[in-house]
């Protein structure tokens, strides 16, 4: 069972729908990785506007369709794990924001067999 709890840290990284790392799309490769390095998770938000750096607004309404949408991809785990992911980014991270918090874990718990605490 992994079990994360007290203090952690919480990495999201902004790109673009579009955005490609190796051929792939660069949220799939993050995801990947992360999982590559056991990270405790990811998740992968789509967003329905938004803008960035470039202020080209990026939307879903049906008038103005976009295949560039904002993504989002979530990570939390401890300092340790965040950080065998950190030099992965700055190869794969064209253009975007990476940011990075300090968090408290309240409750999460996976049963997969094997028992881990971190």
């Amino acid at each position: 069972m992994i079990k994360i709890s007290g203090q952690a840290q919480r990495l999201r990284v902004y790109v673009g729908e579009s955005d490609r790392y190796q051929g792939q799309p660069v949220y799939h490769a993050i995801v990947a990785k992360a999982k590559a390095l056991d990270l405790a998770g990811a998740s992968v938000f789509r967003g329905l506007e938004g803008f960035g750096a470039n202020s080209r607004i990026h939307t879903s309404r049906l008038l103005e369709l976009s295949s560039d949408l904002p993504i989002v991809v979530e990570l939390v785990d401890s300092e340790e794990y965040i950080a065998k992911l950190l030099p992965f980014l700055d190869e794969a991270v064209g253009q975007g924001m990476v940011t990075l918090e300090k968090i408290e874990v309240v409750h999460y718990r996976h049963n997969d067999g094997k028992e881990k605490v971190r």
